[in-house]
């Protein structure tokens, strides 16, 4: 099983938010994940846009997961070093 760390969409028509999650990457976006690290809302503040676990991220990288554009910039911006 090859693990990827992306985001999941949630929310409703113009007002969306994601959470951020390990899954298979054969999976479809919205499908079964293997852990939740934390959420990002491009909507809010720009404080309380993001919240995740580092512990976890920096773990499932360590295990191999690797990890979407997207969710390399987000961790980028809370100062989180992917390889």
């Amino acid at each position: 099983m090859s693990a990827r760390i992306r985001l999941k969409k949630f929310g409703t028509k113009k007002r969306p938010y994601y959470r951020i999650v390990v899954m298979d990457k054969r999976d479809p976006r919205d499908g079964k994940t293997i852990e939740e690290l934390g959420y990002y809302h491009p909507i809010e503040a720009e404080d309380r846009q993001i919240q995740f676990d580092a512990d976890k991220a920096k773990a499932w990288l360590e295990k191999g997961a690797t990890v979407t554009d997207t969710v390399r910039r987000i961790f980028n911006k809370k100062n989180i070093s992917i390889r």
